[in-house]
């Protein structure tokens, strides 16, 4: 009696390119954190300062920015990603950084939006004190 076994054949794994990509960029004041994804939305890879190996205030530096732009633009070198379209969201100090840092490491930059949120007219007051 014959057993048969069934070959299992080695193939690669098909990585799509994506030569122009969209960079997403918040920058608090306590952290920096970048996302990469395809035009359409879907994430391609995501770092922080805080998983850069950044603790307490080093986050929010500028120079941990610059680090945590140069390990997402690693990351995203495998899908082919050429030029991006950054998106800077916040008010945090690792802003311009972040974006000197994409553009450091190699990636062309189409242009840049900030979305940060503005109020339209804030708050509302307190209500004033009867004495």
């Amino acid at each position: 009696m014959a057993t048969t076994t069934k070959s299992k054949t080695n193939r690669k794994k098909v990585r799509k390119t994506v030569p122009a990509a969209h960079a997403y960029i918040t920058a608090s004041f306590n952290n920096t954190m970048i996302t990469i994804t395809e035009p359409n939305g879907n994430a391609l890879a995501q770092a922080s300062a805080g998983g850069s190996g950044f603790k307490g205030t080093r986050k929010s530096t500028p120079y941990a920015a610059t680090v945590t732009a140069e390990k997402v633009v690693e990351k995203v070198a495998q899908y082919g990603v050429e030029r991006v379209k950054v998106f800077v969201k916040g008010v945090g100090t690792g802003r311009e950084q972040a974006i000197r840092g994409l553009h450091s490491a190699g990636l062309e930059l189409e242009a840049i939006f900030d979305t940060t949120p503005e109020p339209h007219n804030g708050c509302r007051k307190k209500k004033a004190r009867r004495v």
